[in-house]
């Protein structure tokens, strides 16, 4: 009888440890993103770096996305090895960016830090792929997990803010790098999973994704919405800053939309919906959130915008995961994730390139483009919502 009392215990223990060392790798990755995705830019701008360059610079994550990133995730899945991977993605990717910040040629920067990107972006699909494994395992919902890196990226964002008021912008970088080797020691806590041998089919089924129009349909639509974020990654905090607006008032813009997200990532596992609704009304939201970006709107208007944040990134996010678990097999999770990061990869980096170009000649009606993204995904969803029903046998995981 004790024996058996023990079973649960211990499976208790093993979610446990589970869901701790993921919320807390997850905090330091996306920590490593709030304090990056806002304040890289500003760097860059700070040891002189030119808007051209500035725009081709930050496209190198979105285009390692489509180039490495599904080499190192097929590598690793073939080879059973998700957490080990995002171990020495992580320890790379510390020492990537400290080199980095004793460099201040464009062209040197550009070097270096494309050879990080290769390693740093297959973390995030890596870890979903982890993430996806670890909750169909344990019976978890995603979006509480995920929300932990959300609330990083606040305390992130949060502590730049506060280092630009009382340091040199172009001290940036060791604030970037430091938080990135804490993520690469907290990555040594990630519990490992068993994973089934594979069948020399199985192996190959990764092709078969790559046939599936429902599982394309994702793919796109995601890309589409997500890259619609291409010229708010890159250029808000510059536009901001042009605009008069502090590094603590910047940080704050940047929080209120990550606010959001938390609390949306909470309350999630109690949607409801079709998941491909869910993708629709985000695509909406994110196409109104970009139209009014667009006027250059007063502070009091730009921070009720900014809660659309929630609904653009962190609705589409969840939704996303949703259908990938109902429709993408346990065994090529890590191929299937590294798709819809490469093909965000190829759709953020162009948007990306070509708002380098549109926001020195036109400013902020960049974002006329990016709600034109966002408009195409919702229409592509809307009409796959019916080819996108759950499948039989399917296990759902989309909170």
């Amino acid at each position: 009888m004790s024996s058996q009392a023990q079973i649960p215990t211990a499976a208790h223990a093993d979610s446990r440890r589970f869901a701790v060392g993921l919320a807390a790798f997850y905090a330091s990755l996306f920590g490593l993103v709030g304090t990056h995705l806002p304040f890289f830019p500003v760097w860059l701008k700070a040891i002189g770096i030119d808007a051209a360059w500035i725009g081709i610079i930050t496209a190198l994550p979105a285009i390692s996305r489509f180039t490495a990133l599904p080499f190192v995730t097929g590598l690793a899945e073939r080879r059973q090895a998700v957490r080990q991977a995002i171990v020495i993605t992580a320890f790379a990717t510390a020492i990537g960016l400290i080199a980095i910040g004793t460099q201040h040629q464009a062209p040197v920067l550009f070097a270096i830090y494309a050879v990080t990107c290769c390693l740093w972006t297959p973390m995030t699909p890596l870890t979903d792929a982890y993430a996806l494994r670890g909750v169909r395992r344990y019976g978890l919902n995603y979006g509480p997990l995920r929300l932990w890196g959300s609330a990083a990226f606040v305390a992130g964002t949060l502590a730049c803010g506060l280092m630009i008021e009382v340091i040199d912008a172009k001290h940036l970088i060791w604030a970037i790098a430091s938080v990135a080797m804490i993520g690469a020691l907290v990555s040594l806590g990630l519990k490992p999973l068993e994973t089934p041998k594979q069948t020399a089919a199985e192996t190959r089924g990764d092709s078969r994704l790559l046939r599936d129009a429902g599982f394309l349909a994702i793919v796109a639509t995601s890309a589409l919405v997500q890259g619609s974020h291409a010229a708010y990654y890159t250029f808000a905090s510059i536009a901001w800053q042009q605009a008069g607006y502090g590094g603590l008032t910047i940080a704050g813009l940047w929080v209120l939309g990550v606010l959001a997200e938390i609390v949306l990532f909470a309350y999630s596992p109690r949607f409801r919906m079709p998941f491909p609704l869910l993708i629709v009304i985000a695509a909406l939201s994110a196409v109104l959130r970009w139209l009014i970006t667009a006027q250059s709107p007063p502070i009091a208007v730009l921070a009720v915008v900014q809660l659309a944040h929630g609904l653009s990134f962190g609705l589409t996010q969840v939704a996303t995961m949703g259908l990938i678990a109902q429709r993408v097999p346990g065994h090529v999770m890590a191929r299937g994730q590294g798709y819809l990061v490469a093909c965000a990869g190829i759709v953020t980096s162009t948007a990306s390139i070509a708002s380098g170009a549109i926001y020195s000649q036109y400013g902020e009606r960049v974002y006329y483009l990016m709600a034109a993204m966002a408009l195409a995904a919702a229409l592509i969803m809307w009409l796959s919502r019916h080819r996108l029903a759950p499948q039989p046998g399917g296990e759902a995981s989309g909170g």
